[in-house]
This record gives C-alpha cells, structure tokens and sequence, in this order.
C-alpha cells in the first residue's frame, strides 16, 4: 500500500448475517487512490461494488481492516463521527438523483449547506454558481418533475459539489441515462477532475462512461482481478 495514498483501504474484510447463512462480500481486500485521481470500479452484480462504495463513504463499516482518507481513520470513527465527516469532506452522486421532489432545483442544491453557518446571501451565491457550472443557469427554480434526467443528474451533481467537497463517490451516475445525457455527465465530471482536481470514484457498468476514469478497477467475488488503464 502505498504511504502517501489519499485513501488507503487495506486487508478490509465484510459479510453480512441473512438469515442463518454468513454472506462473504469481500475479504482481505486492498485499495490504493491518490489525490486527484479518477477511478471506475466495474464488475458484475454482486461483486461488492455498492458495499465496497457504501464503505468509503461512512455509511456502512468494514468487518475487519483499516480505511484512512486523507490520513484519517475512517474506520475508528463512530456513526455520528463519520456523519460529520462526509457532510464536509465528500459528495456522492447517487443513480436515481435523490431529489426532494416538493423543492425547487437551487433549494435541492442549497440543503448541504444548511448544516453550513453560512450566511443567506453567500448560501444563494454558491448554489448559482454550482448551477451554472453544471449548464443549469435559468433553471434555479424548477422542479424535478418538469426536468429531463440528465438535467435531474446535473442537479444531484450541483448538490454534491456545493460544499467544494474534495472527493466525489458516483455510485451509477449515467446508469438512468440516455446515451447523449450520459455524455453530458460525464463531461462534468471529467471538469470537475481535471480542471478542478476533485477525487472521483465511480462504480458503473457503462464501459464507455468508465472510459472517461484515469483507471478502471474490475471486481469480481470481492476482488480486484485486474487494474488497467483506461482509453
């Protein structure tokens, strides 16, 4: 494992109890990013990817093993430690957008920041500005119901990036998403990495989304069984 990794995952183990039978997700499992990195974990249904995800983000714990982020121990924090955490260092992408249907597109965006001391007309600047550098400008006070899906997705990226988040977890991003959407996302997060240096990983089963990662990771029964470049 490398010394200076900004996350650094080693000899993680989990399983979970399902009825009288002990499910094994991953054992022994080892993983190295650097800062700045873009990251496509692949692999089929089953293979662990959401667990392994649901981990780095402090929502759910290893069994056994270390996890630092940023030489913190993910692992030793407490429920309400990890919390705290990811609401200021990480933002997560979710599949099917998360959107809180009855609000409006800049109040989905702002609801990181109300846990922010952050003053109204500071919280109003950085949700227009993060909508604007998702191509959302003009659309501040639609609603998810009258939005297409890619423009729900930009959404739920604005949301994730609002807090200027460090590392970004996309669990399926274009997953919902029409092939020309999908490309619409991925060219956001493609800026957000490249232009401004954000950690992204990325569980997908869309090859040509994982084409957009600095690396493709492929798991497969709670192990990596290659690490290759992407195109």
């Amino acid at each position: 494992m490398t010394q200076n990794s900004y996350i650094a995952l080693e000899d993680g183990q989990k399983s979970y109890r399902i009825g009288g039978e002990t499910i094994r997700i991953f054992s022994d499992l080892d993983l190295s990013i650097s800062q700045g990195d873009f990251v496509a974990i692949m692999g089929p249904s089953g293979s662990g990817k959401s667990t392994l995800l649901n981990i780095l983000a402090g929502i759910d714990t290893l069994d056994a093993g270390t996890l630092r982020i940023n030489n913190q121990r993910i692992d030793r924090m407490g429920e309400a430690a990890r919390s705290s955490w990811r609401a200021h260092n990480m933002g997560i992408v979710f599949q099917f957008y998360n959107l809180l249907p009855m609000l409006t597109a800049a109040e989905n965006v702002a609801l990181p920041l109300l846990l922010k001391p952050l003053l109204a007309a500071e919280r109003r600047s950085r949700v227009a500005n993060v909508l604007d550098l998702v191509g959302l400008k003009g659309r501040e006070k639609q609603h998810p119901s009258v939005m297409s899906g890619g423009q729900q997705q930009r959404v739920g990226i604005a949301r994730a990036i609002v807090s200027d988040p460090n590392l970004l977890l996309c669990d399926e991003p274009t997953g919902d998403l029409d092939r020309k959407s999908a490309d619409e996302v991925m060219e956001i997060l493609t800026f957000l990495n490249r232009d401004l240096g954000k950690t992204i990983i990325m569980v997908t089963h869309d090859p040509q989304a994982a084409r957009s990662a600095n690396r493709v990771l492929h798991l497969d029964k709670g192990q990596f069984i290659d690490n290759e470049r992407a195109a």
